[in-house]
């Protein structure tokens, strides 16, 4: 067994979202807006404020291989107890586009900034779960629930998310997760043969 596996064991959050693992160190869901944490959610949060803005994390023209054009969401209001509501509640960046010609999708993507042993737990915990993507460079993951797809990447104390209707397989996703991850981590670079959508 290896040291990942003993390590992930002792995860309560093992078969539960990801998310769940910061439940106790976060002080609550966010602000609503979804931008930063709000002044009452800070007593327990242990993240660093993502200075990127959401344009700085996914240019423009990242959006182009989708074929759509996207507008940014000025208002996102993560989902009580998801992923993007926990990064926001650990003074993440949290940022939703929404497609100019249909209005049922959408991108959104969430950063924070984490101490190691926070990001361990949630690499565990999504270790466990399967769904590994080598071509994120960083350690990467990628699941499907009903018609939305889901990736998570690991970079320099970074816990990247992002989720959208457009992500049917890990390749889908790689546009976003590298932009982000390119923002956050310039050091890490994409592999040369990236798949595109």
């Amino acid at each position: 067994m290896t040291s990942r596996s003993l390590r992930a064991i002792s995860i309560a959050a093992l078969v539960l979202p990801a998310a769940l693992v910061l439940a106790s160190c976060s002080g609550g869901d966010g602000d609503g807006d979804g931008t930063t944490a709000s002044a009452s959610a800070t007593a327990g949060v242990v993240g660093r404020p993502v200075t990127q803005t959401c344009d700085e994390l996914v240019p423009a023209d990242t959006f182009s291989v989708y074929g759509q054009r996207f507008d940014r969401v000025r208002s996102p209001k993560p989902t009580k107890g998801s992923p993007v509501a926990q990064i926001a509640a650990q003074d993440g960046r949290v940022c939703t586009w929404r497609s100019t010609t249909d209005d049922s999708v959408t991108v959104t993507v969430a950063v924070a900034h984490l101490p190691q042993e926070q990001l361990t737990q949630l690499e565990d915990a999504l270790f466990e779960q399967g769904g590994s993507v080598p071509t994120y460079t960083v350690e990467g993951y990628f699941s499907l629930a009903g018609r939305t797809g889901r990736a998570d990447a690991f970079a320099d104390r970074s816990w990247i998310h992002t989720s959208s209707s457009l992500y049917t397989e890990p390749g889908t996703a790689q546009p976003v997760v590298d932009a982000v991850r390119a923002a956050v981590a310039p050091d890490t670079t994409a592999p040369s043969g990236s798949p595109t959508p």
